[in-house]
């Protein structure tokens, strides 16, 4: 379903992604691990057209994307969910959720979809006229995830979904994940918290100072020495 294939990405002078490789297959659930600053939120705004390599290639169903504004991306199926959740605090939940229904395939579907979303959140249809900013930390990333899927996403990024969240928060979000991800979307996530995405995730890869310097099944992973020294304290 997706291909990067060597790209090298700037800000301004300063190189950030180094000749990075990776794919995606249709299905799957694929993992971006690394320390902070290792290049994984540049990685995917850069996927999501927000920023453009200088070179190598991006292909999303057999189509070269590396080019295209994110508003493109957007609509042939990307959804990209940022690193705290960009979520419009003074609308409603309701609101929030319409406002990822923009795209023309998407509005085909919108109440479809929000049937199915608040199947998944119960809690947003109860609330569905609160305003967002008054949520709690939780909530809010159940609802920017929510947003994401309200563009009917074949492939769902999300960028540090469990980020500020308590222990048990984290496990409920992480099964969400899972359950969209069997549901039939396909899911690149990346992670700080090694253990659980890896225990989640098919396959992995392992970015560091902007390069993939690691990757494999995630149990095979999970028992890389490497790894385990580095990143679960082992």
């Amino acid at each position: 379903m997706l291909k990067i294939g060597e790209i090298n990405v700037f800000y301004s002078d300063l190189q950030a992604l180094w000749n990075v490789s990776f794919e995606v297959n249709e299905g799957e659930m694929v993992t971006l691990v690394g320390s902070n600053g290792a290049g994984k939120t540049t990685t995917l705004r850069t996927l999501s057209g927000m920023m453009h390599p200088r070179s190598g290639y991006i292909k999303f169903l057999d189509k070269n994307i590396e080019k295209l504004p994110s508003h493109e991306v957007a609509e042939l199926g990307i959804a990209h969910i940022p690193e705290g959740r960009g979520l419009f605090s003074g609308m409603t939940i309701l609101e929030n959720l319409r406002m990822g229904a923009f795209s023309k395939r998407a509005r085909k579907k919108v109440n479809e979809t929000l049937e199915w979303v608040y199947e998944l959140f119960p809690i947003l249809g109860e609330r569905k006229n609160q305003i967002a900013g008054t949520l709690s930390g939780g909530e809010q990333q159940m609802l920017a995830i929510a947003r994401g899927l309200m563009s009917s996403p074949k492939l769902l990024m999300l960028d540090e979904p469990s980020l500020g969240l308590g222990p048990k928060l984290v496990l409920k979000v992480f099964e969400t994940i899972k359950r969209i991800n069997e549901e039939g979307v396909t899911v690149l996530l990346v992670e700080q918290n090694v253990r659980h995405v890896l225990e989640l995730c098919s396959r992995g890869y392992v970015l560091e100072q902007g390069r993939i310097t690691l990757e494999g099944k995630g149990e095979n992973l999970l028992k890389d020495p490497y790894l385990k020294n580095k990143y679960l304290g082992m």
